[in-house]
């Protein structure tokens, strides 16, 4: 099954490079050369991925992703996929905070972004991935409910907004609840071996789940923080 993929990209060359590359492994790249021209083609293409440039002219990619996480219905929860050109672990920091699910820095190999890309749609349950074995697709903890199957994360009920990455983090963290998990772990556990992992982004995506999922994110009972270690997912919670 062929998957859309959306490239918002000013670099023309690239994108080509990239759409050609993509393409003759089953993916239909739409191209968008700066950020409002990305914006208006995201509800006509629906894609499965965006590729987001961060530096573009106009407004740039941490605005677009800003703006796509602002957008109505499920078009909002789309994977983004962030190049980044410069080295400051910052911008990869406020990326993965606006939303982003991944991050690639430039100049990259081709095959390092299809194995992202496929990375991503694989926690994300695309068609052909490898089903999960497991007794039961909902997780409950006391008021939080986790329903691996429809993707969904509730509290007393009410609907927690959570990225593809940050849901998949999550339930890693819940299948082990109990268990006091590094960071390198919680890596494994979400994306495999395959990626370098970013250390600090998980501290990042950790903060965001809390947002959703805690009372009090600055007091924590649900994702406990280890001190020197990771973290833990509390088997008994309100």
């Amino acid at each position: 099954m062929t998957s859309r993929l959306l490239m918002i990209e000013d670099d023309a060359r690239l994108a080509q490079m990239v759409t050609e590359y993509l393409g003759q492994s089953g993916f239909e790249v739409t191209h968008a050369g700066h950020g409002e021209a990305g914006l208006e083609q995201l509800p006509l293409v629906q894609p499965e991925l965006v590729i987001l440039d961060l530096m573009m002219p106009g407004i740039d990619g941490l605005e677009v992703c800003r703006r796509i996480r602002a957008l109505p219905g499920d078009l909002a929860r789309t994977p983004v996929l962030m190049l980044t050109a410069k080295g400051d672990p910052m911008d990869r920091i406020i990326g993965l905070e606006l939303g982003a699910d991944d991050y690639l820095p430039k100049p990259f190999e081709p095959r390092e972004l299809l194995a992202r890309i496929r990375a991503v749609l694989r926690r994300r349950g695309e068609p052909g991935s490898a089903p999960t074995t497991r007794s039961t697709p909902v997780l409950r903890f006391g008021s939080l409910e986790i329903d691996r199957d429809a993707r969904t994360v509730q509290v007393t009920g009410q609907a927690c907004d959570l990225t593809s990455y940050q849901f998949d983090l999550l339930v890693a963290m819940a299948e082990r609840a109990g268990r006091v998990l590094t960071r390198d772990q919680i890596m494994e556990a979400v994306r495999g071996r395959e990626l370098e992992a970013f250390d600090r982004s998980i501290d990042v995506h950790i903060g965001r789940i809390r947002n959703a999922i805690e009372a009090d994110s600055k007091d924590p009972k649900r994702i406990l923080t280890v001190r020197g270690v990771g973290y833990v997912f509390a088997k008994q919670q309100d």
